[in-house]
C-alpha cells in the first residue's frame, strides 16, 4: 500500500505542472534565502572583527604606555633605594625619637615629597625604618608603629623582596586583620623593594612607591567607546588596579560570564598586567541591525509568497493526502475501526474509498481468525481445567482404601468429610477462579486427606502474605503439585516429612512455592523435567498446546498445570522446577499480577495481545 502510494505521487508529479512549477519556485528561493542569510552574517562578522582589532590596537598603545610608566616608576624607586643621602638620614635615626631623628624624617619627607611633584604618576611614597618603627610617608607624614605582627610583617615583606620588586595591592592583608592600604594610608597599588640595595648587610628598612590609581584610570578612560563601556586595569592574578566602575572580581567574573558582553583584552609584555575593555554587543551590532532587519523583512515576504502559493497549489491535496497518511498510521497500530471521510470525485477521492474498503476487508479477515482461534481455545482450556479433576478423585479413592485398612472407621469418616468439603468446593457454581484464600482452603482439605492416609508422618506449613490472599487466581494451580509433592516425594520417607506452601507479591507477580523435603530427583531425572517445562513455556511456542497424540505420556500433573498456565497467563509467566536427590523437590509458579482475573475469558483484544507476545511484540 505504501509503495502504491508513493507512485501515485510520483504520477502526480509528473503530471501536474503546477506543483512542478511551485516545488522550481521553493528550490529557487531557498538559496536566495540563505545567500541573503549569509550576507547578513558575514557582515556582522566582518563588523565584529574590525572593531576588535581597532579595539585591540587602541589597548596594546595605552598598555604600552602604561610599561613604559611602571618602567619609570621603578627606576624611580631605585634612586631612592640607593640614594645616600637618605640612607644617610636614616642611619643617623636611633631607635627612639630624639629631637634629630625627627629632623632627619621631616628631611627624608621633603626630599620624597620633591619626587612626587615630579612624577604625578606617584600618589606618594613612604619609607619605613625598622630601627624605630616609624612610618615616614609624604601623604600622611610620620606615623610610629607599635603593632608587632606589623612590624614584623614589614620587616618580612624587607627581606622577602630582597633586591627586587613586589607589586602589593592596598587589599592586601596584615596579620592584624587589616589591609596595606590602611597600614600605609593608600587605596592604590604600590612598588614595594628594600632600601639600601647595593648593601647586603642592610636593616630591614622598606620603599613603598604607590601609584596614583586617578592617573592611572585617565590613562585607559579616553580608550571607552561609549558611556556603557567598561575598562579594567588588571595584574596577572586577576586582581582590579584600577577601573572605570567600582566593581571586584567576583561581580567582574560575573560580567565577563554575560554572553551580552563583548570583551578585548590586551596583555603586557613586560609586566603581565592586561586592560580589559568590555561593551555590550547590542551596541557593536547596533550598525549591522539595519541591514538585517531589512534582510528579515525581505526573508519575511519571500517565505509569506511561498506559503501562499504552497497553500493555493497543494490545498487540493496536501489535505486529503495527510487523512489518508493518518489513517494509514492508525491502521498499522492494529486500530481496524477506522473509517476516512470524503465527498471528493477526483483520483483522491477514488483512493480514500478503496482504502476504507481495504481496512474493512482486512478487519473482517482477522476477526473471523481470531475468533475462530478463540473458539478452539476456550475449548482446550475447559479441557484441561476438567481434566484434574477425575484425575485426582482416582488418587483419593485410593487413598480412602488405604486409610479402611489401616484405621478405625472415624478416621474414614474425617477422611471422607474433607473429600466432600474438597470436591464442594471444586465446584465453586461453575467459577474458574478461587481467591489465594480460598485456594489455600480448598488445598488444605486435600492434604488433611493424605495426612490421614500416610499416618501423619508429614507435615504442611503454610506461609501466605496478607496482601496476596484477595489476589483470584485459576481454580486446581497448586493441588496437582502438592499432590507431586506427597505422591513422589514425602510418601518414600518414614518419618520427619515436610511440606511447605509459600505465597507471596513481588515485582508485579503472584510467586507461589510448594516446597518438600522428600527423596528428591536424580539429575538426569532433574534435566528431562527441565527440558519439558522449557518446550512448554518456550517462546515460539503456539497459543494452543499439542494435539493428544503428540503429547507425551508422563509428567502428566506438572505438564497440565504448566498448560494452563501458559495459555491463560501468557509468556511473562514461569513454572520452575528444582530438585536434588535425597534432599528435596522445590516448584515455584510466577503469574503477572495483571493477569489475575476474577474470569479468564478470552477476548479478541487479549488473543492479540498473547499473539503480540509469542512474537517478542510485548513483555
Amino acid at each position: 500500500m505504501t509503495i502504491a502510494l508513493f507512485r501515485w505521487i510520483n504520477r502526480m508529479y509528473r503530471q501536474n505542472i503546477q506543483l512542478r512549477l511551485t516545488v522550481y519556485f521553493l528550490f529557487i528561493l531557498l538559496p536566495l534565502v540563505a545567500v541573503s542569510l549569509f550576507l547578513a552574517f558575514r557582515s556582522r562578522d566582518l563588523l565584529v572583527e574590525q572593531t576588535t582589532e581597532r579595539t585591540k590596537a587602541a589597548l596594546s598603545s595605552s598598555m604600552d604606555y602604561i610599561d613604559l610608566t611602571l618602567q619609570n616608576v621603578e627606576e624611580i624607586s631605585t634612586s631612592i633605594a640607593t640614594d645616600s643621602n637618605m640612607l644617610r638620614l636614616l642611619e643617623n635615626s636611633g631607635p627612639g625619637l630624639p629631637p634629630q631623628a625627627v629632623i632627619n624624617y621631616l628631611e627624608l619627607q621633603k626630599q620624597l615629597s620633591s619626587v612626587t611633584s615630579i612624577n604625578q604618576m606617584i600618589s606618594q611614597i613612604a619609607v619605613y625604618h625598622s630601627i624605630s618603627g616609624v612610618m615616614i610617608s609624604t601623604a600622611s607624614g610620620s606615623k610610629r608603629i607599635t603593632n608587632p605582627a606589623q612590624l614584623a610583617w614589614l620587616e618580612q615583606m624587607s627581606r622577602f623582596s630582597g633586591s627586587g620588586i613586589v607589586y602589593t595591592m592596598s587589599s592586601e592583608p596584615t596579620p592584624d586583620g587589616l589591609t596595606f592600604g590602611n597600614l600605609i594610608g593608600t587605596d592604590g597599588i604600590s612598588i614595594v623593594r628594600a632600601m639600601d640595595l647595593n648593601n647586603p648587610n642592610r636593616q630591614p628598612n622598606l620603599l613603598t612607591v604607590t601609584l596614583s590609581k586617578a592617573k592611572l584610570l585617565n590613562l585607559i578612560h579616553s580608550l571607552l567607546p561609549s558611556e556603557n563601556a567598561q575598562i579594567y586595569l588588571m595584574t596577572n592574578n586577576r586582581k582590579i588596579i584600577t577601573g572605570s566602575d567600582n566593581i571586584d572580581e567576583k561581580q567582574l567574573a560575573a560580567k565577563r560570564a554575560d554572553d551580552s558582553m563583548f570583551t578585548v583584552e590586551v596583555n603586557s609584555k613586560v609586566y603581565k598586567w592586561s586592560l580589559l575593555l568590555m561593551q555590550p554587543e547590542s551596541e557593536v551590532y547596533a550598525k549591522s541591525k539595519q541591514m538585517e532587519l531589512y534582510t528579515y523583512v525581505i526573508i519575511a515576504i519571500s517565505v509569506l509568497l511561498a506559503l501562499w502559493i504552497s497553500w493555493a497549489v497543494y490545498s487540493g491535496i496536501a489535505s486529503p493526502m495527510q487523512k489518508l497518511l493518518q489513517g494509514m498510521k492508525r491502521a498499522g497500530r492494529g486500530n481496524f475501526n477506522v473509517k476516512l471521510e470524503t465527498d471528493r470525485e477526483d483520483e483522491f477521492g477514488y483512493l480514500t474509498q478503496s482504502f476504507n474498503q481495504m481496512i474493512q476487508n482486512q478487519k473482517q479477515l482477522i476477526e473471523n481468525g481470531y475468533e475462530q482461534q478463540l473458539r478452539v481455545a476456550l475449548t482446550e482450556l475447559k479441557f484441561l481445567q476438567t481434566q484434574i479433576n477425575p484425575h485426582f478423585l482416582y488418587n483419593t479413592l485410593d487413598s480412602i482404601y488405604w486409610a479402611a485398612k489401616n484405621y478405625e472407621a472415624d478416621e474414614i469418616s474425617e477422611m471422607v468429610l474433607n473429600l466432600s468439603r474438597f470436591f464442594r468446593l471444586s465446584l465453586s457454581k461453575g467459577s474458574d477462579t478461587f481467591t489465594v484464600e480460598e485456594t489455600v482452603s480448598h488445598l488444605h482439605y486435600y492434604v488433611r486427606v493424605q495426612q490421614l492416609r500416610f499416618l501423619d508422618k508429614f507435615a504442611i506449613a503454610y506461609d501466605i502474605q496478607e496482601e496476596s490472599k484477595a489476589i483470584p487466581i485459576m481454580k486446581l494451580l497448586l493441588q496437582p503439585l502438592v499432590e507431586n509433592a506427597i505422591l513422589h516425594g514425602l510418601e518414600q520417607r518414614d518419618r520427619g516429612g515436610e511440606l511447605r506452601v509459600q505465597i507471596r507479591l513481588d515485582d508485579a507477580y503472584l510467586h507461589m512455592t510448594v516446597s518438600d523435603n522428600g527423596v528428591g530427583m536424580s539429575a538426569e531425572r532433574m534435566r528431562y523435567v527441565q527440558d519439558e517445562l522449557a518446550q512448554v513455556f518456550a517462546p515460539d511456542k503456539p497459543m494452543l498446546s499439542l494435539p493428544p497424540w503428540e503429547a507425551p505420556k508422563d509428567l502428566y500433573g506438572l505438564r497440565n498445570v504448566a498448560s494452563r498456565i501458559r495459555l491463560v497467563y501468557g509468556k511473562r509467566s514461569r513454572m520452575e522446577v528444582d530438585s536434588v536427590e535425597g534432599e528435596g523437590t522445590n516448584v515455584s509458579v510466577s503469574l503477572p499480577l495483571d493477569r489475575c482475573k476474577e474470569t479468564f475469558q478470552l477476548s479478541p483484544e487479549r488473543a492479540d495481545t498473547d499473539q503480540q507476545e509469542e512474537a517478542g511484540g510485548t513483555t
